[in-house]
């Protein structure tokens, strides 16, 4: 059980058998009246964000959650199939639950699946990851000013600004939290 004096932002917690992560809360304590924990939270099944008072001394349930690396294999429609590398076991993720990462995804991937109560319901990628570039336009020399950029598609079908140097087939390694390149990688 966890007490409202433990919420704080990123604190996982589980009502009515549903989890839930905080996004935000505040510890209100009013002039007149009890404390209470104003809160903000997404569920992690679904996605839907609910905002909650808690009064001051609450308890709410822990949710039963475990984290495990695994390898994504290939998409199976619906489905993206996922393999543990411990036990080399097959889960199978619905689209809902691996959208957000789609524009990183590529085969043998290595990312940590959620688990609630030993069903797969998130996905949590590497910070950075290594993507082709599929097409992107001739940069020029001169073209610019220091630091100028460019489009370019990358292999999962992303598509980010790179500099103006960044040629088609090249490996770069991109930032999956901003979206952004962070710098070429050399093979």
């Amino acid at each position: 059980m966890l007490s409202t004096k433990d919420f704080r932002k990123n604190l996982k917690i589980e009502i009515d058998g549903e989890p839930f992560v905080i996004v935000d809360c505040q510890h209100v304590k009013p002039g007149k009246g009890v404390a209470f924990v104003k809160t903000r939270m997404k569920s992690l099944l679904d996605g839907h964000v609910i905002d909650e008072n808690f009064r001051s001394g609450d308890k709410v349930d822990a949710p039963n959650l475990e984290s495990r690396q695994m390898q994504y294999l290939y998409p199976e429609d619906p489905h993206y199939v996922f393999m543990d590398n411990n036990n080399y076991e097959q889960v199978r993720l619905n689209h809902d639950a691996v959208e957000p990462v789609l524009p990183y995804l590529k085969d043998n991937l290595e990312v940590d699946v959620l688990f609630h109560n030993d069903k797969p319901i998130s996905i949590d990628l590497p910070t950075f990851v290594e993507l082709k570039v599929a097409q992107t336009e001739p940069g020029f020399a001169g073209d610019t000013a220091q630091g100028a950029t460019k489009s370019a598609t990358l292999e999962t079908g992303l598509e980010i600004d790179v500099p103006l140097y960044m040629e088609n087939d090249e490996l770069i390694r991109v930032d999956t939290r901003s979206g952004e390149f962070v710098e070429r990688v050399n093979k």
